[in-house]
C-alpha cells in the first residue's frame, strides 16, 4: 500500500513540538531525580512502567507516512525503520515488526479492543489501595496513613472488594485476596479488564509504549497524561496521605467522597476509550491508498 508523503518542513516542527511537550511532561522526574527526591505520585510512572523520559520524546508518525529527507538523520539509526519509496525518505518498517513481534501486537490489539467494548463497572472506589495495606504495619509506599491503620482496615471491611486489574490484585495482602469478588490472572486478564478501571486507564500508556513507531507520538503522549491524570486520583482516594504532594483527599470511606471519585472515573473512563480507539485506528487500521487523480 501506498504511504502518505511527508515533506521535512511537515514532519520536523512536529517532531520538535512533541520533543518540547514531552520535556513538559518530565521536567518535574528530571529535576527530582537530578537531586535524589520523591513524588509519591508522579514518579509512579517511571517506577512502575519503568520507561524512561527519553522514550517519550521519540516522535513517530506512526504507519502510513513517509518522512522525507529523513534518512541522514539519528532516526535512520531507530529500529523499526526502513528506506521509503522516495529517495531519502523513511517510513516505519511494519513487516519487519509484525515478523519480531506479531504475538505481542496481537496481545496489544485485543487487549486494546475487548477493553473499549465493555461498558464500564464503577463500584470499587478505589478500594485496591486500601487492600494492599490491609491489616499490614509496612507497607509498598513510604507515605502515612491518614486514617492510622485500624481506621483503614475498618473501611475495607465495611466494603466489598470489586478489582478487577492482575496487577493491583497482586498486591492484595494475604488477609484482603479472599475479600475480592474476583480472582483475577494474568491469563484472564484479557476476559475481566474494564474501562472503568483506574488501572486499566494507566496502562493505555503501557500499550501505546509497547507499540513503539506504530503508535503516533501525539498519542503516547496523550496516554501519559492521561496516565498521570489518573494516578492522581488514584493515590487522591487512596488511604495514604498525599496532601504534601499535591494530593487533595478524595475521601472514599463518606458518601460525597465516593460520589466525586464515580465522577471523575467516569470521566477517565470516556478519554481512555477515545484513546484506545485513536490507537487502534492508528496503528492496526489498513493504511489507505491514496486516489490518482
Amino acid at each position: 500500500m501506498m504511504s502518505t508523503l511527508l515533506a521535512a518542513d511537515e514532519w520536523r516542527p512536529r517532531a520538535e513540538a512533541h520533543a518540547e511537550r514531552a520535556d513538559a511532561l518530565t521536567a518535574g522526574h528530571r529535576e527530582r531525580a537530578a537531586r535524589g527526591a520523591k513524588h509519591p505520585i508522579e514518579d509512579f510512572l517511571f517506577t512502575y512502567y519503568s520507561y524512561s523520559p527519553s522514550l517519550l520524546r521519540r516522535w513517530h508518525p506512526g504507519p502510513g507516512a513517509e518522512l522525507a529527507d529523513a534518512a541522514d538523520t539519528a532516526r535512520a539509526e531507530w529500529r523499526w525503520y526502513a528506506p521509503g519509496r522516495e529517495p531519502g525518505s523513511l517510513v516505519v518498517d511494519r513487516a519487519a515488526m509484525e515478523a519480531e513481534k506479531g504475538a505481542l501486537l496481537g496481545v496489544v490489539e485485543r487487549m486494546l479492543r475487548l477493553t473499549a467494548s465493555r461498558p464500564g463497572s464503577f463500584g470499587c472506589f478505589g478500594l485496591h489501595e486500601w487492600a494492599m495495606v490491609y491489616r499490614r504495619g509496612e507497607h509498598r509506599h513510604p507515605v502515612p496513613l491518614r486514617l492510622g491503620q485500624a481506621a483503614t482496615d475498618d473501611v475495607v471491611e465495611a466494603h466489598e472488594l470489586r478489582c478487577t486489574h492482575i496487577d493491583a490484585f497482586r498486591f492484595f495482602t494475604p488477609e484482603a485476596t479472599p475479600r475480592n469478588r474476583f480472582a483475577p490472572t494474568r491469563e484472564s486478564q484479557p476476559e475481566l479488564e474494564q474501562p472503568g478501571c483506574l488501572h486499566a486507564g494507566m496502562d493505555v500508556y503501557k500499550w501505546a509504549v509497547k507499540l513503539g513507531p506504530l503508535a503516533p507520538g501525539e498519542l503516547l503522549l496523550d496516554a501519559f497524561e492521561l496516565a498521570r491524570d489518573i494516578r492522581y486520583l488514584d493515590m487522591r482516594a487512596s488511604p495514604y496521605d498525599v496532601e504534601p504532594w499535591g494530593g487533595q483527599p478524595v475521601r472514599i470511606e463518606t458518601p460525597e467522597g465516593k460520589a466525586e471519585y464515580v465522577r471523575q472515573q467516569r470521566g477517565f473512563a470516556e478519554r481512555a476509550n477515545r484513546l484506545r480507539r485513536d490507537i487502534l485506528d492508528a496503528a492496526f487500521a489498513p493504511v489507505p491508498v491514496p486516489v490518482v487523480e
